[in-house]
């Protein structure tokens, strides 16, 4: 998750507080003397030590060009609800990596239309077409679709198992049917 950023105004008025301060603190440090002719190496060390205030205020704005820049400080929920999302608000849609591969690979549940169910030899196959491409394909159970997998065909239907990316959800996936003559 990253950090929300600050408006320019608010980077702006602190950085023009932060120079009024080290204004205010060159003259204080100014008036310091200087240590005495005589005095001991390890006095003379302590005086060189002191960071001055203009250090300070450039080591702030390093800081803060880092958290601005997503480096300084990063939220992590792991399995956790997000506290910073609303509770009302409902889940975003499903956000997957990569471009999708052509062919069954490619397809989301969602996304497709069960045609037809017939029986082989070596069991039950669905055809399915996608509502965005003119092909239709034949699932088996066990094929693997871009959010999920086949899991049972039979006579009248066919059950899918989703993959749920919602960190609230207390399973990570969910069952979908897709009936052949819904009623």
């Amino acid at each position: 998750m990253s950090i929300e950023r600050r408006p320019v105004h608010v980077i702006s008025a602190l950085l023009a507080g932060l120079v009024s301060l080290a204004l205010l603190a060159a003259p204080s440090a100014a008036r310091q003397a200087p240590a005495p002719p005589g005095a001991t190496p390890a006095e003379r060390a302590r005086e060189q030590a002191q960071p001055t205030p203009t250090e300070g205020i450039q080591q702030i704005l390093e800081e803060e060009e880092d958290v601005l820049s997503g480096e300084g400080y990063t939220y992590d929920p792991g399995n956790r609800r997000d506290p910073f999302k609303s509770l009302l608000a409902g889940p975003e849609r499903t956000q997957f990596k990569g471009p999708r591969p052509e062919g069954i690979p490619g397809l989301l549940i969602d996304e497709i239309d069960l045609t037809g169910i017939f029986r082989t030899s070596r069991g039950w196959v669905a055809q399915v077409k996608a509502a965005n491409q003119a092909k239709s394909y034949l699932l088996k159970p066990g094929d693997q679709l871009y959010d999920g997998d086949v899991v049972s065909i039979s006579k009248d239907e066919v059950v899918f198992k989703q993959t749920v990316q919602d960190p609230t959800a207390l399973k990570p996936f969910r069952e979908v049917v897709k009936k052949l003559n819904p009623a």
